[in-house]
């Protein structure tokens, strides 16, 4: 397929700019694959949808303050520094995208606080906006983290239009993070409240927990119209043996698999057996689905409504099925449905 077929004209004012006041109150889409049915209904519907037994796989990585704002040596110009994930923490290595990039060169100084708190050095190229920095820092790791947490900011995606405060520090993130690593959350299961997972596990739904800390790989642009010519950036993940232990039980005895995120079935989809069952691993995976494509793993799918031409919306597409998809998202901006990571959510069963 063609990455012009996944274009669609999306009204700005659907890009959620904050998010509902409780977690499960979005509204949520839910599409049947078979019957091609679509209903309104709202996040906390979703145990009408599932029994005992059932398995939601959610992925557990936590999303660390990313974005920082430094000045340049010399010319005191203002740079913000992405994060994107640590090379080397001995040396305090980064890999990272600095804005505007053509005045960032090797072997420049960037300062970074109000008082000059921490300092990083350029010391090579990556891409065309990607360098490598080492922070010069003394202190023990300890310290270097609280410094960091200190000075970086919630990664908001820039389509949100505002800066961000105190509540996207417990907003941006899922009630169930564990593992540092992401600069973006895994959205789809931003729509978890504590109280609505309690609510699943009394109706006997388990929880599998995956890690893929999500990167610039999940939201770089596709550039290319040829999508099969199209490379994933690479991003680290991780299955445990407890994980497939829940998800292949439920897979063996008939019950129903649902992926929270495309990260999550991302994670899934790059690590299973030839017999379809979910298989412990670790690594990076730059796995890009887009259609046609056979899924192993999972069954059904929780996701957010994504921008056009986005390697989540083909991956939605990839699953639903492509026609199917986009009458929902014809749908979705005709009900007015909140788009992008603070937005509604789509079930596809």
């Amino acid at each position: 397929m063609k990455l012009s077929q996944f274009r669609f004209d999306l009204p700005l004012n659907l890009i959620a700019q904050t998010p509902t006041k409780r977690r499960e109150d979005s509204r949520m889409m839910v599409v049947d694959r078979k019957t091609g049915n679509m209903e309104n209904k709202h996040f906390r519907d979703i145990l009408d949808y599932f029994d005992d037994k059932d398995v939601f796989v959610v992925n557990n990585t936590k999303v660390f303050p990313a974005r920082m704002y430094g000045r340049k040596e010399k010319t005191g110009a203002k740079i913000e520094v992405f994060l994107l994930r640590e090379l080397n923490k001995p040396n305090r290595l980064w890999d990272v995208i600095v804005d505007p990039a053509r005045k960032i060169r090797v072997g420049n100084k960037l300062y970074f606080g109000d008082n000059e708190e921490l300092v990083a050095e350029v010391i090579d190229n990556t891409t065309s906006r990607g360098r490598t920095i080492r922070f010069l820092w003394d202190g023990d790791d300890a310290s270097f983290k609280e410094m960091l947490e200190t000075l970086g900011e919630t990664p908001l995606p820039k389509y949100i239009k505002r800066k961000p405060d105190e509540e996207d520090k417990e907003r941006y993130q899922t009630v169930y993070a564990k593992y540092e690593g992401a600069v973006a959350a895994p959205t789809a299961g931003l729509h978890f409240s504590k109280e609505l997972i309690k609510r699943c596990e009394i109706k006997g739904i388990r929880f599998a927990e995956v890690t893929l800390h999500t990167g610039l790989g999940t939201f770089r642009p596709i550039e290319v119209e040829d999508l099969s010519k199209h490379k994933m950036d690479a991003e680290y993940y991780q299955i445990t043996e407890e994980a497939c232990r829940i998800v292949n039980t439920a897979k063996q005895t008939g019950h129903r698999v649902c992926s929270i995120g495309t990260t999550t079935m991302r994670a899934m989809e790059s690590s299973f057996t030839a017999q379809k069952l979910l298989k412990p691993s670790e690594g990076w995976t730059n796995h890009f689905i887009h259609p046609p494509y056979e899924f192993s793993v999972a069954d059904s799918l929780v996701t957010n409504f994504h921008l056009p031409k986005t390697s989540l919306l083909i991956m939605t597409c990839a699953f639903a099925g492509y026609e199917l998809t986009m009458e929902a998202y014809k749908k979705a901006i005709k009900d007015k449905y909140r788009f992008f990571s603070y937005g509604d959510a789509l079930l596809i069963l």
